[in-house]
């Protein structure tokens, strides 16, 4: 037997295969939207996918579920619950899937989701493993608040949470402390608050300081587990809805994005529907050289896929300009990850660059601070933990679309988060918003010399 985790490190995502080296034959578990690495694993050890199983109808990817049973008709298996639109096997408490000497066994274990299961490797009669999905992950268990508005069960955050506290009790403290623990996601997922960088755990260490398996009441549990949780982008109930159904192959949907002629000049770039934004994808410096009118700099490194789900509503067309075809390809496949590749009105290279930033002069700034309106982008937790200016205002780039028209304009604004990626985003999108009205500055990586 053997067990290989692949990561997606842009949306902190662990997937598996499940290799019965006797069978040759794999069994998935939660795989990403492109399948290929999967098939590439598959051919190595010269063996077959015949299943797939799916924790949940995941609200931060889209799966290749139904695209690797319509390529070579593995079976797909998830709870009842999920009333998937998608061919499958019903695989709840009581069911199990056996391939050679391994038996996977599924618990249903809601909390994070009405429908969500983990599944218990055993190995020759004896228990290994468990793939907790988003359930428990390393130092902590997952939101339960996003399910409220989303999925064939609806559940209150507080109602899925008292879930949680029994099926953590119920179903996983339970099983024997050696048994190694595989969740679907890492530190810098937004499906939970705290997460460990470890990639994996066991149960007996998880019992020792994963504080959701501590000692406590119910009440005790709910409280914690609603405490501050992060902000849902606009994307997560949209894909949870997209994996209940199932998407199209994804080499075939990302080659039917539309690939526009370069924008050489005022004439290309005329042709753009002015109420659409461009999400320019090159790096900050290159857009403060030089963009076009209505542009968000939301550069293709970083958690690119979480904040263009954020800005970007679902089923908004939008454009995608980049400084060239390769990174124009990657940011196309990036966003179909997260299943938004068909809103792509057009993408293309960008050398056409009208408007420019002022530039920054950074010692008048720390010499009169007071002069300006600085803009803190960051999350509200992170004001709550540190405030980098005692006069700046908050405005969370997870919200700043629908609260432009508050930012005050009586004076420069100086926009900054923790490190120059979500300030590039927000100061580009507010000065496209304001349109001139007041100088608005990025503040950067500068941003480290004041924390």
């Amino acid at each position: 037997m053997r067990i290989q985790q692949f990561e997606d490190k842009n949306l902190s995502h662990y997937s598996y295969a499940i290799l019965s080296e006797c069978e040759k034959k794999i069994i998935l578990i939660d795989p990403s939207r492109n399948p290929q690495q999967y098939y590439d694993f598959a051919k190595a050890n010269d063996a077959e996918i015949t299943g797939i199983i799916e924790t949940h109808p995941h609200a931060d990817f889209v799966s290749s579920h139904l695209e690797i049973y319509q390529t070579n008709g593995a079976s797909i298996y998830a709870s009842k619950l999920v009333a998937a639109s998608y061919p499958h096997i019903a695989f709840d408490d009581g069911q199990y899937i056996q391939v050679g000497k391994i038996k996977l066994l599924a618990l249903n274990t809601p909390g994070h989701s009405p429908d969500s299961i983990s599944i218990l490797l055993e190995h020759a009669g004896k228990q290994k493993a468990v793939f907790t999905g988003d359930t428990l992950f390393i130092g902590d268990c997952g939101r339960p608040d996003l399910r409220e508005a989303a999925g064939k069960i609806q559940s209150s955050r507080q109602a899925l949470a008292g879930q949680m506290y029994h099926s953590l009790r119920n179903k996983l403290i339970p099983l024997n402390d050696d048994v190694v623990v595989y969740p679907a996601h890492g530190a810098g997922t937004l499906c939970g608050k705290s997460l460990s960088e470890a990639n994996s755990s066991t149960i007996g260490e998880e019992k020792k300081t994963n504080w959701s398996l501590q000692p406590q009441t119910e009440e005790e549990f709910i409280r914690e587990l609603l405490h501050e949780q992060p902000f849902v982008p606009a994307y997560f109930p949209f894909d949870v809805e997209l994996n209940r159904k199932g998407v199209a192959a994804f080499t075939e949907s990302v080659q039917a994005v539309l690939i526009g002629k370069q924008v050489l000049n005022k004439d290309d770039a005329d042709r753009l529907d002015k109420n659409l934004w461009i999400i320019d994808i090159r790096n900050s410096e290159d857009y403060k050289h030089g963009h076009l009118p209505h542009s968000v700099n939301l550069m293709e490194e970083g958690k690119f896929e979480t904040w263009l789900g954020t800005i970007i509503g679902p089923n908004e067309k939008f454009y995608l300009a980049a400084s060239d075809d390769r990174e124009l390809k990657k940011a196309i496949e990036r966003t179909a990850s997260i299943g938004y590749e068909t809103q792509i009105a057009e993408a293309f290279v960008l050398k056409y660059e009208p408007l420019k930033e002022e530039k920054l002069n950074l010692d008048e700034f720390k010499k009169h601070k007071d002069d300006f309106t600085i803009v803190d982008v960051r999350n509200p937790s992170e004001v709550k933990q540190k405030k980098i200016f005692s006069n700046s205002l908050s405005f969370p780039l997870a919200d700043l679309r629908s609260n432009l028209n508050d930012i005050p304009t009586n004076k420069p604004l100086m926009v900054h988060c923790a490190g120059g990626y979500r300030s590039a985003a927000a100061s580009s999108m507010i000065k496209s918003q304001l349109k001139g009205q007041v100088q608005v500055f990025d503040l950067g990586e500068a941003i480290q010399q004041f924390i």
